[in-house]
């Protein structure tokens, strides 16, 4: 036996013996998970009458989420699938008549362009594409449609000089791997980055060649057409070090369709992006700030001439980020989506800013956690599509016509949840006692709550952390609750949609007073009266798992603790992570060298002398984001200590560690086997 299948051996005994036991089928289990399905990027068509979407679901055999397209009237009848199998079929849109579809399609074994003809339900391919495309967007007159697609850059010559050729039928080693980018490597991407860029392409919507239309050392994305079809408004950093600022520094550029002339039209420091050109061509709204190197800046609401002139801001006193915007058919107004307390909403706003609510509860696409997500879609007369969020299913489909009332138009998991008693989700606030500034989060009680009982509390942390958790569907949580935990997810400061001043609260400052809400939110559970104080356990993952890390070594109060693909020490992490431009200019504001005991003052790694409470590590060997070597130091660091631990590594994960439903399955049963093999904080065993 290898020392490798011997340690999977023993990293299998954690899994409680409950995961595999005979069930009565009530409650919310493991293998449901296989069986939840999850509407995604619904387009209502363009006269309002019909809805298509990406239905999401989990393929049992080949442990991988598939989707197909679904199309559904305005008044939920006439249901039906437009593609099926188990390859993949996404990002639809109607043409501007309605008269036909495009989507991306794998189901020849790569991703193409296919259309539907809507009249008589013909199909064709239409593009021969080396590489996947994206950001799919019709020409006006429906003759052409723009995408993005990766073009390989030509490799540098070799570098080794006077290097010798293998002699023939010689079995020489593999040439050495030279690698000159800022950006070497991208979590979930196996292998170190292709060197190339992204770029805008037209293809005739009948089929044919696609043209690309932008060239160079940048990458370009968004096409967005304008009303006379002679240009695009596209995204892209075409600074000269674009590779050092990426993202952070995007601009609005015209690319002429004659001559692929590229005009800017934005220049201030900062990530201008998602342009929509308004129905009379006269003008251009987007999304933006001025950066300023903060950790968390509210993404606001722009309109300038079509020229780029007159650019000012749409003053809608939301204080929230604008998601995605849209103009609406009259050219009076923008529709735009933002996120406000974790609740995903749509809204109308007027050019002088004037906001009224359209929508509420948008969100339910991200199954594992309660993240907050989702979109919209917009018909010309007004109708708004949307994929509509509840704490008791994944997201489904929703239509609220022009002046009219929300109508559901799908129940896509009607068949496998509601025959099951689901932990039911209450809104909790309190008190930091930090500061006594009001932080919310979510409580859930698990099947058959008694409020007589004591029962074991689990605090979940979300990562990012800048994101937020909300009223939404989670599947990890659900399964904690269905083991006979009472679960508290929460969104303290640094978490987004609460205002720009809450979520820099941990400008420069994370790990910090974040563990304070955490723990007030606790004691506040506690203070319900139905948790027992000896059965507290705390997970979280990203940079959840850098809190968690934090809390146990600030605290012995909690039994046991899963820390998941964690940041442990902040100087090796801005240094190998695959942001490398981003993190240390914007989460410290100098490097290492320059100032090493910031960077040691906030890393779980120094607290680690403090550590007794057992605790676990669950990370993707294929992390790029957070890496495998973050967690190994910290294991080797708990193991110097002394202090309970084990190491679950995840194979072929990468930073979304459950992105396959049974690497979801694979951390929710070792974090409850952990959790039971310490059952309280009086009872912890000797390592």
């Amino acid at each position: 036996m290898n020392r490798r299948t011997s340690g999977w051996i023993a990293v299998a005994l954690l899994v409680p013996a409950s995961a595999g036991a005979q069930s009565d089928g009530r409650h919310f289990e493991l293998m449901d998970v296989f069986g939840l399905e999850w509407a995604g990027d619904p387009q209502v068509s363009p006269d309002g009458s019909q809805v298509v979407y990406v239905r999401n679901f989990f393929d049992v055999m080949t442990d991988r989420a598939r989707t197909n397209l679904w199309l559904v009237s305005a008044e939920g009848s006439r249901h039906r699938p437009l593609t099926s199998g188990t390859r993949s079929n996404a990002s639809p849109r109607w043409s501007p008549t309605g008269d036909r579809l495009v989507w991306i399609s794998s189901q020849d074994g790569s991703a193409q362009l296919w259309v539907r003809w809507m009249d008589s339900g013909q199909e064709a391919r239409i593009t021969n594409l080396t590489e996947g495309p994206g950001n799919l967007a019709w020409s006006p007159d429906g003759r052409w449609i723009a995408l993005i697609q990766f073009v390989e850059a030509e490799p540098d010559a070799a570098l080794a000089k006077g290097m010798p050729s293998a002699p023939e039928g010689a079995e020489w080693a593999a040439p050495a791997v030279v690698i000159d980018d800022v950006q070497y490597k991208n979590d979930g991407q196996t292998g170190f980055a292709r060197q190339g860029n992204t770029h805008v392409f037209v293809v005739p919507a009948e089929g044919g060649t696609p043209r690309q239309l932008t060239a160079g050392a940048y990458d370009h994305s968004q096409p967005t057409w304008t009303p006379d079809g002679r240009s695009l408004i596209v995204v892209a950093n075409r600074r000269d070090d674009a590779e050092l600022e990426g993202a952070n520094d995007t601009d609005l550029y015209e690319v002429a369709l004659d001559d692929g002339r590229v005009t800017r039209l934005t220049t201030r420091y900062g990530p201008d992006g998602s342009p929509a050109v308004s129905p009379d061509g006269g003008h251009i709204a987007y999304t933006g700030y001025d950066d300023r190197l903060q950790g968390y800046s509210v993404t606001r609401l722009y309109v300038m001439g079509r020229d780029g002139s007159g650019g000012r801001e749409i003053e809608t006193g939301l204080d929230r980020d604008v998601e995605e915007l849209r103009w609406s058919g009259d050219g009076e107004s923008l529709v735009i989506q933002y996120t406000d307390q974790g609740v995903g909403k749509v809204a109308r706003v007027t050019l002088d800013g004037t906001v009224t609510p359209l929508a509420d509860d948008l969100g339910g696409t991200s199954i594992g956690r309660p993240y907050s997500g989702g979109s919209f879609s917009l018909a010309a007369n007004g109708t708004v599509a949307y994929t509509l969020s509840s704490p008791s299913h994944p997201s489904d489909v929703a239509l609220v016509p022009a002046g009219g009332q929300l109508r559901r138009l799908t129940e896509l998991n009607e068949d496998l949840l509601a025959h099951k008693t689901l932990a039911e989700v209450e809104d909790l606030w309190w008190e930091s006692s930090f500061d006594g500034r009001r932080v919310q989060g979510w409580i859930m009680k698990p099947p058959g709550f008694s409020p007589g009982q004591r029962y074991p509390l689990v605090l979940e942390i979300h990562g990012g952390p800048f994101s937020s958790y909300g009223p939404h569907f989670s599947a990890e949580a659900q399964l904690y609750a269905a083991a006979g935990n009472v679960v508290l997810y929460t969104n303290p400061r640094g978490s987004t949609s609460y205002g720009e001043e809450f979520g820099n609260l941990i400008h420069h400052a994370y790990p910090g007073n974040d563990y304070d809400d955490l723990m007030s939110g606790v004691d506040a559970v506690i203070g319900q009266g139905y948790v027992d104080e000896d059965r507290l356990y705390v997970t979280g993952g990203s940079g959840g798992g850098v809190l968690t890390a934090w809390i146990v070594g600030k605290t012995d109060r909690f039994a046991a603790a899963a820390v998941q693909k964690p940041v442990i020490n902040w100087a090796s992490f801005v240094l190998h992570a695959d942001g490398i431009p981003f993190f240390a200019k914007y989460w410290f504001g100098e490097l290492p060298w320059e100032d090493i005991d910031h960077y040691w003052s906030r890393s779980p790694l120094s607290l680690v002398g403090n550590v007794t409470t057992p605790t676990m590590l669950v990370t993707g060997e294929v992390d790029y984001r957070t890496p495998m070597s973050e967690t190994e130091q910290y294991y080797a660091a708990l193991k110097l200590e002394g202090v309970p631990t084990a190491m679950v590594r995840v194979p072929e994960a990468s930073h979304g560690i459950a992105s396959r439903p049974s690497q979801l399955l694979t951390k929710v049963a070792h974090i409850l086997g952990w959790f039971d093999r310490h059952p309280t904080r009086s009872t912890r065993p000797v390592s």
